[in-house]
């Protein structure tokens, strides 16, 4: 039994001299299928859980319960720490202690705060606009605040290279830091110069790399990353917009064919989603249930469930 909290597991990870590489899940199959190919933490995706439980765009639609639902189910189903977007914290200081609470108590190792103002946009979009400094340091405080282990990741995001240059950036990170965060993300950098710069002027601080498609950051490595300096970067939309063609071209294969057979060679089959979600686990454990019911009550004083502590706690 791994005895550390989510965010001490988490903790030590970034600080690892190797760069800490955590996709994107959006539900609790995906963190799995994370897991299943080697990562060492889950990162949740705002833009994709709303995407999938809405389907809708990433304007700040998505609230903080139903955001603590689809975490905690996350959190649930792999043994992995796993940490997560939680956009403003979902209105002043006040909601962002609440949200901290409830992401902590789903089990989760961290999360993530952004500076954003007004309507939230991806990240990656025109028209961001910022609070001011201080006000984003209350909210980091609160955070701080709130958590009930110390080892909980504050991870401040900050928008506003795109509003205030990359110097304005590295200004609110010294102060977001100042104020109790414990990593520092800067978001939507245009060019790996900028990356270096951030790094260079922050040096000592962990920092978190964005490494989304499609977006304002040219593509880069996580060992790019890493030479820089940075302690973490996330893929987040990687497994979500590889799902949707995936799903989509497959559909219209069908709608076509009327038949999913030359498909087959594309799915992963029953027995492998099967060994995925563990499905024989499931089986012992109802047969070892009904092996107490039938015996009664002095089978069920000698039952002893095996420990299974829970997944990602």
């Amino acid at each position: 039994m791994n005895r550390l909290t989510p965010g001490a597991r988490l903790r030590a990870a970034l600080a690892d001299p190797q760069i800490l590489v955590a996709p994107g899940a959006y539900d609790a199959i995906s963190a799995r299928l994370v897991q299943a190919n080697g990562f060492q933490a889950v990162y949740v995706t705002g833009g994709g859980v709303t995407n999938a439980l809405l389907g809708m765009p990433d304007v700040g639609l998505t609230t903080m319960t139903e955001m603590a639902g689809v975490v905690s189910r996350i959190a649930d189903a792999v043994e992995l720490p796993v940490f997560s977007d939680a956009d403003t914290g979902y209105g002043t200081a006040l909601n962002v202690g609440r949200t901290v609470r409830a992401f902590e108590r789903a089990g989760l190792a961290g999360l993530h705060l952004e500076d954003q103002d007004g309507v939230k946009r991806c990240g990656h979009l025109e028209g961001k606009t910022v609070i001011p400094r201080d006000e984003m340091c209350a909210k980091i405080a609160a955070a701080v605040e709130a958590r009930q282990d110390p080892d909980f990741q504050i991870i401040a995001r900050t928008d506003a290279a795109a509003v205030e240059g990359v110097e304005g950036a590295v200004a609110r990170a010294s102060a977001y830091r100042e104020a109790g965060a414990d990593v520092i993300f800067p978001e939507a950098l245009g060019s790996r110069e900028a990356f270096a710069t951030v790094a260079e002027r922050l040096r000592g601080i962990p920092l978190l790399a964005n490494m989304t498609e499609f977006g304002k950051t040219p593509l880069m490595s996580a060992q790019e990353f890493e030479q820089l300096g940075y302690a973490a970067v996330i893929f987040p939309m990687t497994a979500f917009r590889l799902m949707l063609r995936a799903v989509d071209d497959g559909l219209r294969a069908l709608a076509s064919a009327g038949t999913q057979r030359d498909l087959l060679e594309l799915m992963r089959t029953r027995a492998e989603l099967y060994e995925l979600i563990d499905y024989d686990d499931f089986t012992r454990r109802e047969q070892r249930y009904a092996a107490v019911a039938a015996g009664g009550e002095r089978a069920a004083r000698a039952f002893t469930a095996p420990s299974t502590p829970g997944a990602g706690r």
